[in-house]
């Protein structure tokens, strides 16, 4: 049985349950929504991270199960870290009246200190009014801070919100554009389950469906150079009990470009979900922090613990560990924080037990982040009910261009044989930190080497395609370029994967096969000449002659049909 006291919230979940098994003996198979209605989320009330005892019986009997997945993101796929730079981050406005405090702290800090956004979720436009007094008494800068009108259940978003990607990025890892990929939370929310979905909307960026059940604390990341490492509990392989763990570390590396890596869970007496996120926190590539259960180093979690420290160690990380102690029931724990650019969230708590290790977590930041700053946040109302700052809270990443947009094209990536006059749709997303406008598309003929041609020029960005006639040309050379520009001048590039070929008519006078005859083919053709490149021998006779200049001269001014 869960530590948690039946509350109000419990009591909803219920008569829910009751609700649904009496429809149930009811309506014949198919016919009845098993989800508990919103109601069972009052608004105020103090909602665990984990399951309610009314939603553990309620999954009993009604598993959840994942929903049916979209295809994987097409191309080369990285998933950015935490410690990666940061856009902002997403909260949701919910529970008793400390919570809320906590979140205005937080949007505070990230909006004055971490340089970064701040995405408020609220259930109705009158919340948004005392959320936005609650915050900017607070003293956050109120021009950074964007609400976003969504019924949300709970606070936790950190467990159903998206997790970002960057996709068709090169492969260095440099480049790409962001998508969201998603899961089927695992808690009866269903509120909470749609605000991935809802986001990416609001964003306009596409969005995929692991066939996952899932709580995104139980996850931390390496970020790659494109493949990264991931961190999960064996927790996921209980709500998953139809995948092997090699499937779902396979769903992993096919969706977000990951090498997975399943610990032992603590135990839930000792930590209620079972997240990773609560005794572990990547700090960059090369650093790792790691609980240290102070009181009690004898205990499984702890051996968990350092288990894992050596592992990290044995492959060159740099090892902090951070106490973690027990008191009533309660994980407190300092691993839980928020890393943004160079601002760091650290939890504090006023319990007698945990208090004393107050300074000692702050210390550990602060040697793990010297150059950054860190901020201490009193997350005492929040923590016994099974989570801290980093459970409320999920990371946007950047732009990968920074300040430059970037693009990706999507389609003609396979390579091919095309004939001319054929319709092509030319497909593309764009990525910016203030909003691509226009794009530009060209063509190559001599591999990517130069793009004298323009397909098309001043496209709309956001239209996503164009379709192109292909041209009387032959090449087996072609690439297309998207040139994409935004709001500031400044402008991005992204060229077709493959090389493709056009069957077009031959015409040797068009030496750069650019469909157009100019002086550009005249200096082609003169600088092969001169290299005494076969193709210049236009007699065929093996000398490189005035006859092979008068050749080519004839066909120039013949022209290419």
């Amino acid at each position: 049985m869960l530590k948690f006291t039946l509350s109000t919230a419990a009591v909803f979940a219920c008569t829910a349950l009751a609700q649904s098994e009496a429809a149930l003996s009811e309506a014949g198979p198919g016919q009845v929504d098993l989800q508990p209605p919103a109601q069972s989320y009052p608004e105020g009330a103090a909602i665990p991270r984990s399951l309610t005892e009314a939603e553990a019986a309620f999954i009993d009997r009604f598993p959840i199960v994942a929903q049916q997945s979209r295809a994987a993101p097409p191309g080369l796929v990285r998933t950015p870290a935490e410690y990666d730079p940061c856009e902002g981050i997403m909260i949701a406005w919910e529970g008793i009246s400390g919570w809320r405090t906590i979140l205005a702290q937080m949007a505070r800090d990230i909006t004055t200190i971490g340089d970064a956004e701040v995405w408020v979720y609220v259930d109705s436009t009158s919340e948004r009014s005392s959320a936005s007094t609650t915050i900017q008494n607070a003293g956050a800068d109120m021009s950074r801070v964007h609400f976003l009108v969504k019924t949300t259940d709970t606070i936790w978003i950190r467990d159903y919100g998206p997790r970002h990607i960057y996709m068709g990025v090169q492969p260095d890892g440099t480049g790409g554009v962001r998508a969201m990929v998603d899961h089927t939370y695992n808690r009866p929310r269903p509120n909470d389950n749609t605000v991935p979905a809802h986001f990416a909307a609001e964003r306009n960026q596409p969005i995929y469906l692991i066939p996952l059940v899932h709580g995104g604390g139980n996850f931390h990341l390496e970020s790659g150079n494109p493949m990264g490492f991931g961190h999960s509990t064996r927790l996921i392989v209980n709500e998953n009990p139809s995948l092997t763990e090699d499937q779902i570390i396979g769903y992993w590396r096919d969706y977000q470009n990951l090498e997975t890596t399943l610990y032992t869970p603590y135990p839930t007496y000792v930590d209620a979900t079972q997240h990773i996120d609560m005794w572990m926190i990547m700090l960059d590539d090369d650093k790792v922090m790691i609980s240290e259960w102070v009181n009690e180093p004898n205990s499984s979690w702890n051996i968990t613990s350092n288990n894992a420290a050596a592992d990290f160690a044995a492959r060159g990380f740099t090892v902090y560990r951070i106490p973690a102690v027990r008191s009533g029931g309660t994980h407190y724990t300092f691993t839980n924080a928020v890393i943004c650019n160079d601002l760091v969230l650290v939890p504090s708590y006023t319990n007698s037990t945990a208090a004393a290790h107050n300074s000692t977590a702050l210390s550990v930041w602060q040697a793990a982040y010297p150059n950054k700053t860190i901020r201490q946040i009193n997350a005492q109302s929040i923590v016994t009910y099974a989570g801290v700052l980093h459970c409320i809270m999920m990371h946007v990443p950047r732009c990968a261009g920074g300040t430059a947009p970037t693009a990706y094209i999507t389609s003609l990536n396979a390579g091919g044989a095309y004939e001319p006059g054929t319709s092509l749709p030319i497909e593309w997303l764009t990525d910016d930190d203030v909003g691509a406008t226009t794009v530009d598309l060209l063509l190559s003929t001599d591999g990517g080497l130069s793009f004298p041609t323009t397909i098309a020029a001043a496209l709309n960005a956001g239209s996503g395609s164009y379709d192109w006639v292909v041209p009387d040309i032959a090449t087996t050379q072609a690439k297309v370029r998207l040139v994409v520009h935004d709001a500031d001048g400044n402008t991005g590039f992204d060229d077709t994967d493959q090389l493709f070929t056009i069957n077009g008519t031959l015409c040797t006078a068009d030496w750069n096969d650019d469909g157009e005859l100019n002086f550009f083919d005249v200096v082609g053709f003169l600088d092969a000449f001169s290299a005494q490149d076969p193709a210049a021998d236009l007699t065929g006779d093996g000398v490189f002659d005035f006859f092979d200049a008068v050749a080519f001269l004839g066909l120039f001014a013949s022209g290419c049909p």
